[in-house]
């Protein structure tokens, strides 16, 4: 991109289907063209030149849908509310989002109830780390989506939308466990800590098998050695005493860097998985 239109270099390899343009380029240019009516027409007047097949084929179909349009009045767009929304989170998010609230609050009732005596096991601690996970897996489920296809194929389907999905669900989760780690006593770092470093891991791994499928091996990993043995022994994890939170930390960090050297990697099919 140059200026306030896209480059003749740009179009000419967009035009020409060829692969090896970067992900960011692509998904900046197909934005622009969503606006820009120039490059439109000068996108339409390369692909003429590349392939008069398909030139005459865009021209033929072209003329007969003009006629039909001017013969039909412009519809009037219904008025969307907080249609701003529907840019960071999906529709099929909400039920996992309420059922990560009510599971917090088992949590918090769960901790009640047994009083964490000496050196008791605090479920909302447990269930911290997974809890975002969850509604991250949610957002990109091929099968709990309906709109999975459009969202994939949408200019901005690649770790753009993945950063808005993931900050609205922790924008829900986080609060929620805000609210349990202080009625329970716990203090903030030892659940966001792990709250966050399990979310850029799995969104790290994502880049790799696919988003959907790095938060269900997390999950599946983080319950048969950390949650089923501190139920079993009645005894805080060794991963969750305060001594490992600089790992913690460091998991947040490292998380978030592969994340953001592997960017190119969510524009593709397999991330959605």
């Amino acid at each position: 991109m140059s200026g306030e239109h896209a480059s003749e270099r740009l179009i000419g390899r967009y035009a020409g289907g060829e692969a090896g343009i970067p992900g960011d380029e692509v998904w900046a240019l197909e934005v622009h063209l969503d606006a820009c009516a120039v490059c439109r027409g000068r996108l339409s007047a390369v692909v003429r030149e590349q392939d008069a097949a398909v030139g005459s084929l865009v021209e033929g179909v072209w003329s007969e849908l003009e006629p039909l349009l001017g013969a039909h009045a412009p519809v009037r767009r219904p008025r969307q509310r907080l249609g701003w929304l529907s840019t960071w989170a999906s529709p099929v998010m909400v039920p996992w989002l309420v059922m990560t609230v009510v599971v917090t609050l088992l949590a918090v009732v769960c901790d009640r109830l047994t009083g964490l005596p000496g050196d008791g096991v605090s479920v909302v601690q447990l269930l911290a780390p997974v809890l975002p996970v969850l509604g991250v897996a949610a957002s990109w489920a091929r099968g709990l989506d309906p709109a999975y296809e459009l969202t994939a194929a949408a200019p901005r389907a690649g770790l753009h939308l993945v950063l808005r999905r993931t900050a609205s669900v922790l924008a829900v989760v986080i609060p929620a466990l805000l609210v349990a780690g202080w009625s329970t006593g716990a203090t903030a770092a030892q659940w966001l800590l792990p709250c966050l470093a399990f979310t850029t891991g799995t969104l790290a791994l994502g880049g790799l098998v696919g988003v959907t499928r790095a938060a269900v091996a997390l999950v599946v990993v983080w319950a048969a050695v950390i949650v089923a043995p501190a139920l079993a022994l009645s005894r805080t994890s060794f991963a969750l005493q305060p001594g490992v939170l600089p790992g913690w930390a460091a998991g947040f960090l490292l998380g978030a860097v592969v994340v953001a050297v592997r960017k190119d990697a969510y524009a593709r099919l397999g991330a959605h998985h």
